[in-house]
């Protein structure tokens, strides 16, 4: 039997035409054997029928029962059911098979609720008959299912979305329809309903919420529209149809606007913005087609003539025609409220007197919605206004999808007939709704970016996106929203099965694919015809060409087009396509040489997840699953070794769920986790690997993640790991040099020369990074090369190296880059640094604000907070103070989870030492004094001169005078030259508070001396000035 999409009676196979409507059934072709598919279950069960069966002759029961399947089934047939089974008193029916409507779950919920209402009538006629009433009890639920077509003896529909929907049935009260979460969220602007209690079903781990169907609202849409909020956008498409209006008034002609667009891009938005820009001066009809039920081809005119009043003030209406007794018949009876049915043509050329009628007192606009579900009839109607209105200003607005084209391609091309295709918000003016939505919806900027990238400019794809986040949480992130769903899976649906298939196996390929790629995807015999259907698709706005790549390429209109053609594989169909893509994509140019790891990794994965899923064990599934893993395992490793660290995370946990690691990978695993800010997870793994790299008697993974667990123990606590790092660095050393291995004497170098910098040994630290540098290139470490040049360049920074001459050393190191980024960004911060010092502020902000943009799309967090310990000073070069607190307390918060906020929380007292700040900067004084170790020098230096400066602020100049003073001896056994510089003018600011004016000056000359020697331009003027007011002002 072939259900008929408009009213749902059920056909024969041969029937071309429905039987009840004459609606055509070509598109309704057979559903593929087995596809997933998310529809709605109606279970209804007759309450107390083992009662019926004590009062009844077996046959009256069965005259009964089946008198009451008869109306039952009719209920649900006329709504688009499809009706399963009659199991003794129990009835079945599934919304969306064979094929899926995009308001199943509404659908469901208005048959159930007629069902109820037939159901009385049914009962006064089995009360008089047999003296017997009927109650029923109904569940209804929404989800996945595996459908399959039982004409060709294929199971109706299997899956838990069944059961459930069975368990709501039996849990119901009589009289009462229950509804799982799922239909009750599809449904929610349409229904009344209230919570039960969840309930407890057998089978299932968790409790079903449940929700009582009180009332449907007639006319109401199951999932709302924001109509109300501020229109985004659409400027031109507005103006073009406030335009057709004017020429519709100024010619007194009728004018037929037809705005064509997907679901959700805005059509009646820019229609109620359109009726608010003409309302002063026009009057505003509205009707809207409906998809399904009796009696629906004039329904819009039903709607329009309850605008005027309702069809009993039509006499009323047409007062001013002397025939309106016989207009008003003939539009009554297209409205099915006459005893005589008038002919086609009558009730046209009544509809058009009565239109005429009402705009020749008034400009009429009549807006239409959803049009491609019209009846021929009613689009006829439509035309012959066009044509044949004479001297009334009328403008018919008609809403509808592309398919219209489909069904009627000369519709844009009649008399006085136009019509645009309303496409996608721009990504700012996603970015605008966003900001609308968020008065309702408050979401973080993750969020927001995750929406305007799914919705790909499609406000009903916002608006829903963003209200299921905001209503469920990060959870859902990746997961369509129900309402979003139906709309493209009944798109989807009704395409024809060769083209469904074609977009199918491009969901495989992903977002973005190769026409060979999908052509590698079908069967031998299909090859030929895969471009004429991908041409297709793109024609119905379901893919679109991709110019980036040298062959034929395509991509999804929308991800979520290929999220819900994907939802609709089988799972098994699933892993044999991924399969194949893998094997494709492994033969390519690309992929014969490892540039396509991650990608065939994937496939390979998915493929093996499904094969397990749906409980394969065997040989092969095995197989699958170790490719995928070494795969993944290689990617990530290259992933590694170009500072993609959030990649390199992601890829080796995968595989390391598919396949052993071995320790090397494990350690880089580690390193990677430390870098994106995952600690406690990097430090266990680390311990494993040096666990597992001793066990099997691998030196130099053991020493290198030896080396690796004392470097992060001397970020945490540098006092008490500084001393056990020299000596693991020392002894490492001895072990590479014995293996001959450069890369580990690199690392054992790199380890020694950040010692020396945590303690402001910058020369000692610089000849050991050089040192290594050159071991790191005899190896080829690419990698420690780049972290080498981040240690190098900070001992050129901080340490006793001319600004000039450091910069010079820092731009051959950048010239070595070769579009190396990290490497590259390691440099520039120091750079940026160097130039500040050296006088060319704007270049040095220039250069810190391109390291940032590179740390922030490497996801490198640890390193951005270390930037800001450079561009923060910067900011307060250029006067801006505010700039460099909030660079540093970005910071804070990053290294806060490291456990390591001293140094950090020291530079940012030094900024809010200051009137208004000072209880703030007194709190991170004493959190960097608590948390700073004795040779974290440059800690111990910052918080003491930022506790000086508060001091004197405070008043209490002769503590300020011996802070300062501490301050100044540390630093003076450095050599950090601007260090030292800045505390001797600190100090000097502070023996001038106390009195001291000989001390202060000599201070300020020190620091002057200082940073001339560093080449420290803005600090060198700025102690000259200090020194020079000093010996003024005596």
């Amino acid at each position: 039997m072939a259900a008929c999409v408009k009213c749902g009676e059920q056909n024969p196979p041969s029937a071309n035409f429905c039987l009840a409507c004459g609606a055509p059934l070509a598109h309704a072709a057979p559903a593929p054997p087995s596809a997933r598919k998310v529809v709605t279950v109606l279970f209804c069960d007759v309450a107390g029928s083992t009662r019926l069966g004590e009062q009844l002759d077996p046959e009256s029961l069965r005259r009964v029962m089946s008198r009451w399947f008869e109306a039952m089934s009719g209920v649900l047939r006329r709504h688009g059911g499809a009706v399963e089974k009659f199991i003794g008193d129990a009835v079945m029916a599934v919304f969306g098979v064979p094929r899926l409507n995009e308001d199943d779950a509404l659908r469901a919920v208005r048959a159930a609720v007629e069902m109820r209402q037939v159901l009385a009538r049914l009962n006064e006629e089995l009360e008089r008959d047999w003296s017997v009433t009927i109650q029923i009890r109904t569940g209804i639920n929404t989800g996945e299912v595996v459908a399959g077509d039982p004409s060709a003896g294929h199971t109706f529909v299997t899956g838990d979305a069944v059961n459930v929907a069975k368990r709501l049935e039996q849990a119901a009260r009589p009289s009462e329809i229950l509804l799982g979460d799922a239909t009750r969220r599809l449904v929610a602007n349409a229904a009344v309903v209230e919570p039960r209690d969840p309930l407890t079903v057998k089978g299932k781990t968790a409790a079903v919420e449940a929700w009582s169907l009180l009332a449907v609202i007639e006319g109401a849409a199951g999932v709302a529209r924001r109509l109300d909020a501020p229109l985004v956008g659409r400027e031109v498409e507005l103006e073009t149809l406030k335009a057709a209006f004017d020429v519709a008034v100024d010619e007194r002609a009728c004018r037929i606007v037809t705005v064509l667009g997907n679901a959700g891009i805005g059509k009646s938005r820019l229609a109620a913005e359109l009726r608010g820009r003409v309302a002063p001066e026009a009057q505003v009809l509205q009707g809207r087609c409906l998809p399904y039920g009796d009696g629906i081809t004039f329904w819009p005119l039903v709607q329009v003539v309850d605008g005027l009043g309702g069809a009993g003030r039509l006499e009323t209406v047409l007062s001013a025609e002397p025939d309106a007794p016989l207009v008003a018949r003939h539009v009554r009876s297209a409205l099915g409220a006459a005893e005589v049915a008038a002919g086609g043509g009558e009730v046209s050329w009544a509809v058009r007197r009565l239109l005429e009628s009402v705009a020749r007192r008034r400009p009429l606009v009549v807006v239409l919605e959803d049009i491609h579900w019209a009846e021929p009839t009613f689009l006829d109607l439509l035309e012959y206004l066009a044509g044949w209105t004479r001297d009334a200003p009328i403008l018919l607005l008609c809403l509808a999808r592309p398919e219209l084209l489909d069904d009627r391609p000369g519709w844009l091309t009649g008399p006085n007939v136009s019509g645009f295709v309303l496409g996608p918000l721009t990504d700012d003016e996603s970015k605008q709704l966003l900001d609308e939505l968020a008065q309702e919806w408050p979401l973080d900027q993750a969020a927001r970016m995750r929406i305007a990238e799914g919705a790909e400019g499609n406000p009903l794809y916002v608006e829903q996106m963003a209200a299921m986040l905001a209503e469920q949480g990060a959870d859902v992130a990746e997961t369509i929203p129900p309402s979003i769903h139906a709309l493209l899976a009944a798109r989807l649906d009704r395409l024809p099965p060769e083209e469904r298939t074609v977009l199918e196996r491009a969901a495989v390929a992903g977002k973005e694919f190769a026409r060979s790629a999908v052509a590698a995807l079908s069967p031998e015999s299909e090859r030929h015809s895969v471009h004429a259907r991908l041409l297709s698709l793109v024609r119905k706005d379901l893919l679109a060409a991709s110019p980036t790549s040298p062959e034929d390429a395509y991509r999804f209109r929308h991800a979520l087009i290929r999220d819900a053609a994907y939802a609709g594989i089988p799972k098994e169909l699933r892993a044999e396509q991924h399969e194949a893509f893998a094997d494709w994509a492994a033969g390519t140019t690309a992929g014969r040489t490892g540039a396509l790891d991650e990608i065939v990794g994937y496939h390979l994965e998915q493929g093996y997840r499904y094969r397990v899923v749906l409980g394969g064990t065997d040989v092969r599934t095995r197989s699958l699953g170790e490719r995928a893993g070494h795969l993944l395992a290689r990617a990530g490793h290259r992933a590694f070794a170009r500072d993609d660290m959030p990649a390199a995370a992601r890829l080796l946990k995968r595989a390391s769920e598919l396949v052993d690691l071995p320790q090397s990978s494990r350690r880089e695993w580690s390193s990677a986790l430390w870098s994106t800010g995952e600690t406690a997870e990097a430090d266990a793994l680390l311990d494993e690997a040096i666990a597992g790299a001793r066990a099997s008697g691998d030196r130099g993974t053991e020493w290198l993640a030896t080396l690796e667990r004392a470097a992060r123990r001397s970020v945490r606590d540098p006092d008490a790991a500084l001393d056990e790092l020299e000596a693991v660095a020392g002894e490492a050393a001895r072990v590479f040099e014995e293996l001959g291995d450069d890369a580990g004497l690199a690392l054992a170098l790199r380890t020694t020369s950040s010692t020396n910098r945590i303690r402001c040994r910058f020369a000692i630290a610089r000849q050991a990074s050089e040192r290594a540098l050159t071991h790191a290139r005899r190896a080829g470490a690419h990698q420690e090369e780049t972290w080498l040049t981040d240690e190098l360049c900070t001992a050129l920074l901080y340490g006793p190296t001319p600004a000039n001459e450091a910069i010079a050393r820092c731009e051959e190191l950048l010239a070595a880059a070769r579009g190396r980024r990290l490497f590259e960004a390691n440099v520039l911060i120091s750079l940026a640094g160097l130039y500040g010092i050296a006088g060319q502020l704007e270049r040095g902000r220039a250069l810190a604000a391109q390291a940032r943009s590179t740390y922030e799309e490497l996801g490198l967090r640890f390193a951005l907070a270390g930037l800001t310990q450079v561009s923060a000073p910067l900011s307060l070069l250029a006067g801006d103070a505010s700039g460099a607190e909030r660079e540093l307390r970005e910071g804070l918060e990053i290294f806060a989870g490291l456990g390591a906020r001293g140094l950090q929380a020291a530079h940012l007292a030094h900024v809010l030492a200051a009137p208004g700040h000072t209880d703030e900067a007194r709190m991170l004084v004493e959190e960097a004094r608590r948390l700073s170790g004795a040779s974290d020098t440059a800690t111990q230096v910052l918080w003491r001169t930022a506790s000086a400066r508060l001091l004197v602020l405070d008043g209490a100049f002769d503590e300020a005078v011996a802070v300062a003073r501490d301050a100044v001896g540390i630093a003076a056994a450095t050599d950090g030259l601007a260090m030292h510089a800045e505390a001797e003018l600190v100090h000097s600011d502070a023996l001038t508070a106390s009195g001291a004016g000989a001390p202060a000056i000599a201070a300020a000359q020190c620091a002057l001396a200082l940073y001339r020697k560093k080449g420290h331009v803005p600090g060198a003027a700025a102690a000259e000035r200090r020194a020079g007011a000093l010996i003024s002002a005596r």
